[in-house]
């Protein structure tokens, strides 16, 4: 049985709610007032999905993105508040945990920035989040240097209660970030996805934490929250405009951001394993879109669907090659899929292959068919909420025949 415990909304969190709902209202007034902006700068795509594709602003998660360090900037003194004329006892690991959160974040916010503005290579949106998070593992190596797991029951006749992984759990903990901020922008394409799945998982993690504020780690999952609530109100702001028909796109800036905050709440809210179980639609795509993301068969920049201007609907994206350009492993993979129907394979007695390009996004419609974009949308953020729901149920019902809980 679930049980909540209000008892730790305190004072550092009604603040961190008020200050929450401000910068949503901050947020949904600023965005319209600076589009025109970012247009003159040169900061705009071309939305290639409708008929009338016109100029829309890119990069508008900066402006969410700023507001939302602001607000965590100005809430600093307030979860210290009882301390500041005690140093005696002030907790400066807290201190510093805050502190190294908001430097990834806000370093992930500036070269997120910089991807959209320069558009950076594939192997510097890799490095880069590598980089921002070295204030997280340096920060939690000095304050916790936990590196031990406990093994699941079937396997501890042979690995026993526990397990040290030493360096090996820093370099999960590496790739959790990086992962997270590369699988939102992985998994894009249509209007409102980005932002869209981004809010699933925020409200899936404040309700984790909520949940969890009746256990012995509260102080980390309060910790979580003080991050957690603005980034969801700045959000919201952000969606409003980003929803179908879009009059703003988020940009690498958004996705870079949310993943870096979400990597930041579960490193230092020690529940990186649940965090990661919310990201299960993101995994499925990484895994799906591998042979191409590993250049096994021909990957191009975009991948997103295709507009059909006919039926105004989107059929899915494809990819032409030969299939003398693929190696014994992409062919193994290749026909796998084909055998488990994953991919609408076409091909000609020269060799030529026509296939949709391998995104969670284009196998939805090769198996429902041409959709309209915001239908499709609708579609992944609801398969984003049952993942939640699983992740859930993994969590608390099911953790029981794993773990003693």
């Amino acid at each position: 049985m679930i049980d909540i415990n209000l008892s730790h909304f305190n004072f550092s969190i009604i603040v961190n709610m008020i200050l929450s709902i401000i910068s949503y209202f901050l947020t949904v007034n600023l965005i319209p007032n600076i589009k025109e902006t970012f247009i003159k700068a040169n900061l705009y795509g071309i939305d290639m999905n409708k008929r009338n594709g016109g100029k829309i602003p890119e990069a508008l998660g900066v402006v969410s993105g700023c507001i939302f360090l602001i607000t965590l900037v100005l809430f600093i003194p307030i979860p210290f508040t009882n301390y500041i004329f005690d140093n005696a006892s002030f907790p400066h690991h807290e201190f510093v945990e805050y502190l190294a959160a908001l430097l990834s974040i806000c370093c992930m916010l500036l070269l997120g920035f910089a991807d959209d503005v320069l558009d950076l290579r594939w192997r510097h949106k890799l490095l880069l989040p590598t980089i921002a998070s070295l204030p997280l593992l340096m920060v939690y190596y000095v304050n916790f240097n936990s590196t031990i797991i406990i093994v699941p029951r079937p396997l501890r006749d042979w690995l026993g209660l526990s397990v040290d992984l030493g360096i090996f759990y820093y370099v999960y903990m590496g790739m959790l970030a990086v992962f997270c901020t590369n699988a939102i922008n992985i998994l894009a394409g249509v209007n409102g996805l980005e932002v869209g799945q981004s809010l699933v998982i925020a409200i899936s993690i404040m309700i984790f934490n909520i949940i969890e504020l009746s256990g012995s780690l509260w102080k980390s999952h309060q910790f979580s929250l003080y991050f957690i609530l603005p980034y969801i109100t700045t959000s919201l702001a952000l969606i409003k405009y980003n929803w179908y028909p879009a009059q703003v796109f988020v940009g690498d800036t958004f996705c870079y951001l949310s993943g870096m905050t979400f990597a930041v709440v579960g490193i230092f809210g020690h529940f990186s394993k649940t965090t990661l179980l919310f990201f299960i639609p993101q995994i499925i795509n990484f895994l799906y879109s591998g042979p191409q993301l590993f250049r096994l068969i021909p990957c191009p920049r975009h991948r997103l669907p295709r507009f059909n201007k006919d039926t105004g609907k989107l059929d899915p994206s494809v990819v032409i090659f030969n299939k003398s350009e693929l190696n014994k492993l992409a062919r193994l993979i290749m026909n796998l899929f084909k055998t488990l129907k994953l991919v609408k394979w076409e091909e000609d007695k020269d060799g030529t292959v026509t296939c949709n390009n391998l995104t969670l996004i284009n196998f939805l419609l090769i198996s429902i068919g041409p959709t309209k974009e915001v239908k499709v949308t609708k579609m992944l953020l609801l398969i984003q909420v049952a993942s939640t729901i699983l992740t859930f149920l993994i969590r608390y019902p099911f953790a029981s025949l794993f773990y003693d809980v």
